[in-house]
């Protein structure tokens, strides 16, 4: 009996002492998985993507490949709000109308940034409308008008998109544009530009929409692409160059299609150029079933973009400040959770790792970093990176920040993605308060001593003072020939007097200790000293002296 309660005490000796090993006292703060992502409060190139994990994952936003020259950008459609009614021309130039049957892909679908549009196919083209409708805005005299606006002369131009057809369904119409022209003898002409599935490849159709010089002469031509493949995304891009009549398809960075929009057919000639009729409206996805994103129109001859999924920079986000509760809490370690996806149209390439550090053999990562203070504005240290799991050197605040870099694979077609990370710390212990507290009453003073408290760590003492047991309020009183309020630092010191006070008003008094602070960083705020407990309370009320004691 005896050994059995020996053994019984030796095993409670054993998990006491090892309350760092088995994490006795740590707590834990936790972000993504069930919490969300709230707390990550900067995001850039990174977004949340649903269905990837039970609950919404951090990962790289898709990266289109374009520069952003806004000069030359005269509509996009990004698809990124959330909402198909909410769809609209980032440059302001065009009004956007979306049909019931229109739908908001997310993320996790999109080829790039937070969303795209998904087509589900009932819809067909009836009056010049379709699934998405856009027309351009009437706008004033001394801003610059949409490229596709009546009586417009164009010149350089480019049409863009990405697209992932569900089904490959012939007759169906991508993209479609439709307006009329006077044809010079009191009539009208229709002009269109049309993409339309037609056996199983993507074609172009420009039907009176190049005009000669002089107006009288038009030009139709048609331009066909590869074969489409179901349930994968792929880039397209018409471009003209105005200068020799260059008119060319290009698909997944791979010229198609070209034909010259010149009298000769050929280069040299004179150069048929688009003029706009009136009424003209484009239509987007009728009777196509799959996805759409990004929808751009350049008022010049654009370059293929870039065509990796993510961008090779990458992205990065942030935490807000976070609170660990007291000033000095140890930093123990960051646990992180996640995988990578090669696409995110399906969850069968999603590869989840697990807790640890997310480096993959096709060079997709997160790296992390933390930085901490005891002053919430400010740092006391600059990010430090950190592995995942790996217990930290003695890093400590009052306050944390987490930092994460994530990077795709070399050929940009993969992303990392975070699942969850949890902050796990130690909050530093208050320092014990100061025992024997005594308070003796003089002529407009009450002087204190106390015991010191036994913690190493000791900074000082706050000495509480007011007019009511508990309540310390006090103010006017003199320390140090200084006027102080309640509480006052004393530093150091285990007696003081304490002066100014009123004589024949009763005083309470508590003392409390407070730990070393750390030093601040160059240029950073010293932290306000964080006491512990309140010592017991004493009481005194200041009298004048006898006349015999003068």
């Amino acid at each position: 009996m005896r050994k059995n309660r020996f053994a019984i005490v030796l095993v409670y000796c054993f998990f006491l002492l090892s309350d760092r090993a088995h994490g006795l006292g740590e707590r834990t703060i936790v972000l993504g998985s069930a919490a969300s992502w709230q707390d990550m409060e900067v995001r850039h190139g990174v977004a949340e993507a649903p269905r990837i994990r039970p609950h919404p994952v951090l990962v790289l936003s898709g990266y289109s490949g374009y520069a952003g020259d806004d000069a030359f950008l005269d509509l996009q459609l990004s698809f990124n709000e959330g909402e198909a009614g909410r769809f609209a021309d980032s440059q302001g130039r065009y009004d956007v109308f979306a049909s019931a049957e229109l739908r908001a892909a997310p993320a996790a679908w999109s080829r790039t940034g937070a969303g795209a549009a998904l087509f589900t196919g009932t819809a067909r083209p009836v009056a010049g409308e379709g699934p998405l409708t856009i027309r351009p805005r009437a706008v004033p005299h001394w801003r610059p008008g949409a490229l596709f606006a009546p009586g417009s002369h164009v010149q350089d131009f480019s049409i863009e998109f990405w697209l992932y057809p569900q089904n490959i369904e012939n007759g169906a119409q991508i993209v479609s544009w439709a307006s009329y022209k006077p044809d010079g003898r009191g009539d009208f002409l229709p002009q269109l530009v049309q993409c339309v599935v037609a056996r199983n490849r993507t074609q172009w159709t420009f039907t009176n929409f190049f005009s000669s010089p002089g107006g009288h002469d038009r030009l139709s031509l048609t331009l066909s692409g590869p074969p489409l493949v179901p349930r994968t995304w792929s880039h397209h891009l018409i471009r003209f160059d105005a200068g020799i009549g260059l008119l060319e398809y290009w698909v997944d960075g791979e010229l198609e299609a070209a034909e010259f929009t010149t009298s000769l057919r050929r280069e040299g000639g004179d150069v048929f150029t688009p003029v706009i009729g009136e009424n003209g409206v484009w239509t987007l996805g009728a009777h196509f079933s799959g996805m759409m994103d990004v929808f751009r129109i350049h008022q010049r001859r654009a370059e293929p973009p870039a065509l990796a999924r993510y961008h090779p920079r990458g992205g990065r986000v942030e935490s807000r400040t976070l609170d660990m509760g007291r000033t000095n809490s140890r930093l123990v370690r960051l646990e992180a959770s996640g995988g990578r996806t090669a696409s995110i149209t399906g969850s069968a390439r999603n590869e989840y790792a697990g807790t640890g550090a997310l480096r993959f053999a096709d060079h997709s990562a997160v790296n992390f970093f933390v930085r901490t203070s005891n002053a919430r504005y400010g740092w006391d240290t600059p990010w430090i990176p950190v592995t995942p799991g790996t217990e930290l050197a003695d890093i400590r605040g009052k306050y944390v920040q987490v930092a994460a870099d994530f990077f795709p694979s070399a050929d940009g077609q993969a992303s990392p993605y975070l699942s969850e990370v949890r902050i796990v710390y130690l909050v530093a212990e208050p320092p014990p308060p100061p025992a024997r507290l005594v308070a003796v009453a003089g002529d407009g003073a009450v002087e204190l001593s106390w015991m010191p408290s036994p913690s190493r760590e000791i900074g000082g003492y706050f000495v509480y003072f007011g007019a009511a047991p508990g309540e310390y309020f006090g103010d006017h009183a003199i320390l140090d020939s200084m006027v102080h309020s309640s509480p006052i630092n004393v530093g150091n010191r285990t007696s003081v007097r304490i002066e100014g006070l009123t004589n024949g008003r009763l005083y309470f008094f508590a003392v409390a200790a407070y730990n070393r602070p750390e030093a601040a960083g160059e240029g950073m705020p010293q932290a306000l000293p964080e006491p512990g407990e309140f010592s017991r309370e004493v009481a005194a009320r200041p009298l004048p002296r006898p006349a015999g004691d003068r």
